[in-house]
């Protein structure tokens, strides 16, 4: 396994499970499309999985989800449960086993609110457990070795053999096992046959600590969403969101720019009508590389290097603190 030499005291990593497609069930070994997800515990994910020398693994539920249902509750519990262990001296580093179409989000969101130096890995399949070759449990060895590697640290995500970010980490492919990229940063490392390679350095916490996150039995979320810029795009939508009421109110609009954030006019001007209005409204751009690079007379503030998705969340942890 990957550089975890032992001092002699007894190290733990602990698994946590969510759902998604590597604990997914198809009626046939040859469907690889027609599965559903969270079927399986995390538990029997481990199976035969041998834990580097010197550790321990240890299985936790969780949650039960395909992640396209992901909620903020269940990442609420989730960073608490991560809070709780990566707290106990002899645990090394806690594995998330997860569902591929929102990992990105659920990894940045916890590189946002967890100050832990431990590492927290999420790891996921492209393949359902019930696949003729499934990739999930080659997958959770990666990751529980990573886990278990001194001096690791961050949030980041394993799969494939490659180990990206929690703050880069996105998903650019529908289909293959190979579904990550980290766009302009690249990888932090490659499990090569058991053998950590790094090829930068480890991501450092997010330093966005959100301690009513932990401490609230149930915490009110502030309604953010996302709008898309494109040929042809209206205010419609903005002033739809704006304008309803009700217990849950539109508190925060992420616009998913084209380019360098640019705007379709109309949806420009509805957006900084609704900021007027007290919502906060950030660009981010739809762009799979790059960033937003700022200019004078900008009235829309950007994310820079965010997308979408993860400036949402950055948004609605800003809101909340």
């Amino acid at each position: 396994m990957v550089n975890s030499s032992s001092s002699g005291l007894p190290r733990r990593v602990v698994v946590l499970g969510t759902g998604g497609t590597i604990a997914g069930r198809a009626a046939s070994s040859d469907d690889n499309i027609g599965y559903t997800a969270a079927q399986v515990s995390v538990g029997d994910l481990l199976g035969d999985i041998e834990a580097p020398a010197g550790v321990t693994l240890e299985a936790e539920q969780v949650a039960q989800v395909d992640s396209k249902d992901m909620s903020f509750a269940i990442w609420q519990q989730l960073a608490r449960r991560c809070a709780h262990w990566l707290a106990q001296p002899d645990v090394a580093g806690v594995v998330i086993t997860h569902g591929t179409d929102t990992i990105e989000e659920t990894a940045f969101f916890l590189h946002s609110v967890l100050a832990s130096s431990k590492p927290v890995v999420l790891t996921c399949a492209m393949r359902p457990a019930t696949a003729l070759s499934p990739d999930g449990p080659q997958n959770v060895r990666d990751a529980i070795g990573v886990a278990a590697t001194r001096g690791a640290s961050g949030v980041t995500v394993v799969c494939a053999g490659a180990i990206h970010s929690g703050v880069d980490i996105q998903k650019v492919h529908t289909y293959r096992l190979d579904a990550f990229a980290s766009g302009d940063a690249g990888p932090v490392g490659y499990v090569e046959e058991g053998e950590l390679r790094l090829v930068r350095p480890w991501p450092e916490g997010g330093g966005m600590s959100v301690g009513k996150l932990f401490e609230a039995a149930e915490l009110q979320w502030p309604r953010v969403e996302i709008v898309m810029s494109h040929a042809g795009a209206s205010g419609a939508v903005v002033e739809a969101l704006s304008q309803a009421g009700g217990p849950d109110p539109l508190r925060g609009l992420v616009l998913a720019t084209t380019g360098n954030g640019t705007l379709h006019h109309a949806l420009e001007a509805a957006a900084l009508k609704a900021q007027d209005a007290g919502i906060a409204v950030l660009r981010a751009t739809r762009c799979s590389n790059g960033r937003i690079l700022p200019k004078t007379g900008d009235l829309l503030r950007d994310a820079g290097e965010l997308t979408p998705v993860k400036a949402r969340i950055a948004l609605v942890l800003e809101l909340l603190g």
